[in-house]
């Protein structure tokens, strides 16, 4: 009985592990674990699945190609070629689920039918351009603008979308446009120049302006200090002047008390130096003459002084010429 017991034990813990390993599965990374529960789709969060009641979705993303063959304004056709990619909405896995199906390639059939939509959206945007203002920047800014959308009705949402060419289907009319395009490039090029030319001249003209001012500045300046310098010299030669003529009035001043005290007293004219040369001459030499001569600064003293000695000389000789007549 007892033995029975334990291989019955046995058994159910074996057929326990080996559900187990059937059943469960381990997470991979990038994995969406999706259940439903009361008609509603959640998302595991646990590292261990039950496979039967989950579905595992990748969180890859799936590429879009497009080919659109539109009309726009005049009939003219034109054929555009998208590309970009979506992946799962994490906030919209109700909507995905729904347009996909319970399967693990839910996005991929979510990806035909945004395909199928951007393909509407983009006919009705050519329908009412016209053909020369058509661009790729405005059609993929317009579509962008739907990325909302498709999160709400399938899904998913887009990772990336561009538009891979733009161009009418009639190659006369795509060599018009390739023209008028080439036009409006050298255009703007040309255009583009002339305002950098202009900004070079205006910012030459500006430099140049600043420069003259700063030379007529730096000119100023050194009228200044040249006035300063002329001023500091002229007031430096009227001192010198001054002093000069301080000088002159204080030698002129000597000179004339010199001539007072000679006219007071004439015999002190005996002790100048020409006085003392003529009597030295006249002792020495008998019959000799002695001419004595005046500097200009002699001469200069006054013509009074020259008279004074001129009498005294006239004296002296006349007492000479008496004793040798006696």
């Amino acid at each position: 009985m007892e033995i029975t017991t334990g291989i019955v034990i046995g058994a159910v813990v074996l057929i326990g592990v080996l559900f187990v390993l059937f059943e469960y599965r381990i997470r991979k990374p990038d994995v969406l674990l999706l259940y439903e529960s009361r008609g509603q789709i959640g998302v595991r969060q646990g590292l261990i699945y039950p496979r039967h009641f989950s579905l595992p979705l990748e969180r890859t993303t799936h590429p879009i190609r497009l080919t659109i063959e539109a009309t726009a304004v005049g009939n003219l056709e034109v054929r555009i070629k998208l590309v970009g990619s979506v992946a799962p909405s994490l906030e919209h896995i109700q909507s995905l689920i729904r347009i996909g199906g319970w399967k693990q390639d839910a996005t991929a059939h979510a990806a035909d039918e945004v395909q199928l939509m951007l393909q509407g959206l983009v006919k009705a945007y050519v329908e009412k351009a016209e053909i020369h203002a058509l661009s790729s920047t405005d059609l993929v800014s317009h579509l962008n603008k739907q990325s909302a959308l498709f999160q709400e009705k399938f899904g998913v949402e887009l990772i990336s979308l561009a538009v891979d060419s733009l161009e009418p289907t009639d190659p006369e009319i795509s060599e018009a446009l390739r023209q008028q395009e080439q036009a409006r490039l050298l255009e703007q090029t040309e255009r583009l120049n002339n305002q950098a030319r202009s900004a070079a001249a205006k910012a030459k003209f500006q430099a140049d302006e600043e420069i003259s001012q700063m030379e007529h500045e730096l000119e100023m300046k050194k009228l200044q200090l040249k006035g300063t310098v002329l001023g500091k010299e002229s007031a430096l030669a009227e001192k010198g002047l001054e002093d000069e003529l301080t000088r002159s009035r204080m030698r002129l001043a000597f000179e004339r008390e010199e001539l007072e005290v000679l006219k007071s007293s004439p015999e002190l004219l005996m002790l100048t130096p020409q006085a003392a040369r003529l009597a030295e001459a006249s002792q020495n030499l008998k019959n000799a003459r002695t001419i004595v001569s005046f500097t200009p600064q002699d001469l200069a003293q006054g013509s009074e002084l020259l008279g004074v000695f001129q009498n005294l000389m006239q004296r002296a000789l006349e007492e000479k010429q008496g004793k040798k007549e006696n």
